[in-house]
This record gives C-alpha cells, sequence and structure tokens, in this order.
C-alpha cells in the first residue's frame, strides 16, 4: 500500500515529494472533495516535481461537478491533461445512473489516462464499479465528499470496501481509497490491502485546508510502510504493467 499526498501548490507538493509521499495529487481542498486547480498552477507544480522528483507519480483532480455536465467534465480532463499529469481524476457522484455510465463511456474513450473516483458517501454501486472495470482505465478509487460527515469507512462497510478492492484489482487496475482517513484508520486500511491509500486532513496543520505539515506526512508513512510489511498482498502484474513506477 502506497501513500497518496494531496497538495494544493509547490511549496507543499516538493515537501510532500520530499517526505516520502509514493503519489501526489495536485487539487484545490476548498473547493470541495475534488477541488481542482488552475491549470497554470498545475502545470507549475507538474514543472517543479519533475525537475526534483522525474519518477513520482503525480494526478490531479479536474474540480467537483455532476455526471451529467458532460461538455465541462470533457473540457477540464483535457485542459488537467495537457498539464502532464500521469492520471486525471475525475470524480463519479450520485443521482442518475444512465448519467453516471455515460460518463465512464465518455471517460473510457479519453486520450489521457482518467482515473474514475467513485464518491461513496451513499455507498458504492456494484453494479457501477462492474461497468467500470469492464473499461480501459489504469485505476479506479472510493472518495467521500461531505469529509465533515466521517471517513469512508463510515460511509461504506468494510465488506464493501473488500469486495470493491478486490474486483478492481481482480480487473487488472490499481486501486484506491480515500475519504477522510486519519492514521489511526490504518489498521483497517492494511488489512484491505488496496494499492494506495489518499490523505490530506491527515497531512496538515488543522483542517484539511491547512497547510501541509510534513511531520504529519512522515508520521503517516512510517505507520503505514510498517502495516503494509505485515500485510503484503500479491501485486497483479497487470497492476505493475500499468503503473511500474508505483512499484
Amino acid at each position: 500500500m502506497r501513500l497518496l499526498a494531496s497538495v494544493r501548490d509547490r511549496g507543499e507538493a516538493l515537501a510532500a515529494a520530499s517526505g516520502g509521499a509514493d503519489f501526489i495529487d495536485l487539487k484545490e481542498p476548498s473547493d470541495g472533495a475534488l477541488g481542482g486547480l488552475p491549470p497554470a498552477r498545475i502545470r507549475e507544480i507538474v514543472a517543479a516535481l519533475r525537475d526534483a522528483h522525474p519518477a513520482l507519480p503525480l494526478s490531479a483532480t479536474i474540480g467537483d461537478h455532476p455526471a451529467d455536465a458532460a461538455d465541462e467534465i470533457d473540457a477540464r480532463v483535457d485542459a488537467v491533461g495537457a498539464c502532464g499529469v500521469d492520471y486525471v481524476k475525475v470524480g463519479v457522484a450520485g443521482g442518475d445512473t444512465r448519467a453516471q455510465r455515460a460518463l465512464l463511456a465518455r471517460l473510457a474513450d479519453s486520450p489521457w489516462a482518467v482515473v474514475p473516483v467513485f464518491i461513496a458517501d451513499r455507498g458504492l454501486d456494484p453494479a457501477l464499479v462492474e461497468a467500470a472495470c469492464e473499461l480501459p482505465f489504469p485505476a479506479l478509487m472510493a472518495d467521500t465528499e461531505d469529509k465533515r460527515a466521517g471517513s469512508l469507512f463510515d460511509c461504506v462497510s468494510e465488506a464493501a470496501l473488500a469486495a470493491f478492492v478486490e474486483r478492481v484489482r481482480g480487473a487488472g487496475k490499481l486501486v484506491g481509497l480515500s475519504g477522510a482517513l486519519r492514521e489511526h484508520h490504518l489498521p483497517r486500511l492494511a488489512l484491505l490491502a488496496p494499492d494506495f491509500a489518499g490523505f490530506r486532513g491527515a497531512l496538515c496543520h488543522g483542517p484539511r485546508t491547512g497547510v501541509l505539515d510534513p511531520d504529519a506526512l512522515r508520521s503517516v508513512r512510517r505507520a503505514l510502510h510498517r502495516l503494509s510489511a505485515r500485510h503484503s498482498p500479491c501485486i497483479d502484474e497487470g497492476a505493475r504493467r500499468i503503473a511500474p513506477s508505483l512499484f
């Protein structure tokens, strides 16, 4: 299990990379669960990280959009992908199932490496996850929207999360879990053994909208890697081919 650290600017990105984050995710936490950064700032962060940490995988979010906002989503995916990140993260929020399926189909045809993020405040839809597993995405994630309502574990049962991890990994994709996760959640995460776990609030001074704290990041990283060593799953060779830099 690898540590994904969400950052909002160049300084946080370099601090997270130097602190041992395995994956850097670019977002604006004050603008929602998947708040998007301006393309100019994404390009600035990407340039700094490519120079200092060239092998580090990078992702960026496009912002929070309803599934039926097709034109807006497509435009943002193109704008973010053109900034040079490895992965473009797009939220798949609850609502009209037909709109969600249409969104997944469009994203699967994108020229960029898109990672759908299932917003799981009201649980995970197994049929929708199954549909995504059958499409050529490099990875899938589960996250939450309302960070004040608790963590991912308060929204989705551990049995459902285990099924999600198993199904996505069985499809040869990377699988990630996020959603108001804290250091005390690490033992439960280690048992589920996703390929990566995403953190923001646990890495900050104060709330998730605060400043990233390198000491907090190092603490989470040490605990995560220690637990991962005890619960190391067999990594799917398909996942290695998709993102070898993570392993």
